[in-house]
């Protein structure tokens, strides 16, 4: 991801992007494109509405005077809500029932994301920048994982999250990862060695390495999912950037945060990472062969030399040795004689 080519201005992919996934929420949840124009206060539509259970666009015309927005809707407490939708909207209590146990299945998004160059205090220019962001994921019911309500639609579907991280005026998108609450244990997995290799990197202790991947298998066991990545920092200047966290399947779920980067001038030299090489000079074969020839004569010339010095060696014990033997018999037969004179 990090040595893909940035696109020409306005070319990026951004809009289709988000337009597919606008496009798979509608066919799961059996909601027409039309109603997904803007209208109102709403910029949604009343698109999100539809997906609620006995709900109409004669059901939102009456209750528009108390609630212009899903997200409205959602934050009115339970009884505030079971009165809007039986006294306004005509809703009997098995209806409105309904209508919370698909709320409480819904999920609420909220992101966390920074952007660094690890081992430094700056971005610069053409610097391997880290994105780092938690998503956590609440429901009413409290579970984390769940299929979405989606009567309509033939086959059992289970969410998908998709995380961007884009520069909406130029159409870019910078970083773009799928996140999914289903498989826990594997989530585990991969934040705890992420976490690893990053502290590790950072030169950290074993201890707080150790207490790092906890708070982030705990994090995960919360309803948290890790979202990391690396990226190549585009040309300086100061960008505004948006987090995009898009459902696949519920309408009126999607979360935006706006996130601000500042990429400076590069000023460091060199490129982080390179190898130093740590040999010697580069001398040439032919000086290498002359050497190699000197040495060999000069271990020859050795060799010999210290055979012809163990010769003299072995001569001289020899000798001593034969010496006194014989001086000592002679001595013995002169004593012997001077006696038997």
């Amino acid at each position: 991801m990090a040595v893909i080519p940035r696109t020409a201005q306005g070319h990026g992919w951004l809009r289709p992007a988000v337009g597919v996934v606008e496009l798979s929420q509608s066919i799961i949840q059996a909601v027409p494109l039309s109603s997904r124009k803007a209208t109102g206060g709403s910029t949604e539509g009343t698109a999100p509405f539809l997906q609620l259970p006995h709900f109409t666009e004669a059901v939102i015309k009456k209750i528009a005077r108390k609630v212009r927005t899903f997200q409205e809707l959602r934050d009115m407490s339970l009884q505030d809500r079971a009165e809007l939708l039986s006294q306004v909207g005509g809703f009997s209590s098995t209806e409105v029932q309904d209508v919370e146990m698909v709320l409480q299945m819904m999920p609420s998004l909220t992101v966390e994301v920074t952007c660094e160059t690890e081992g430094e205090e700056g971005i610069q220019e053409g610097d391997i920048v880290t994105i780092q962001a938690w998503v956590t994921l609440k429901r009413g019911n409290g579970l984390i994982g769940a299929l979405p309500h989606a009567p309509y639609y033939p086959f059992h579907k289970e969410e998908n999250f998709w995380f961007l991280l884009a520069d909406s005026v130029s159409n870019n998108v910078w970083f773009s990862q799928k996140v999914s609450f289903m498989d826990e244990p594997a989530a585990i997995t991969a934040a705890s060695k992420a976490i690893e290799d990053t502290m590790e990197g950072s030169g950290a202790t074993v201890k707080e390495t150790s207490a790092a991947v906890r708070e982030a298998a705990e994090k995960v066991r919360s309803g948290s999912r890790l979202v990391m990545g690396k990226i190549q920092a585009p040309a300086e200047g100061n960008y505004n950037l948006t987090c995009y966290c898009l459902c696949d399947s519920w309408l009126g779920c999607d979360k935006r945060t706006n996130l601000k980067v500042k990429i400076l001038k590069r000023t460091r030299a060199g490129t982080r990472g390179g190898i130093v090489s740590e040999e010697g000079p580069i001398v040439e074969d032919g000086a290498e062969e002359e050497e190699e020839d000197e040495e060999e004569e000069y271990d020859d010339y050795e060799s010999e030399y210290s055979e012809d010095e163990e010769d003299e060696r072995d001569t001289k014990k020899k000798v001593p040795a034969a010496n006194g033997t014989v001086s000592k018999k002679g001595t013995n037969s002169e004593l012997s004689g001077s006696d038997e004179e």
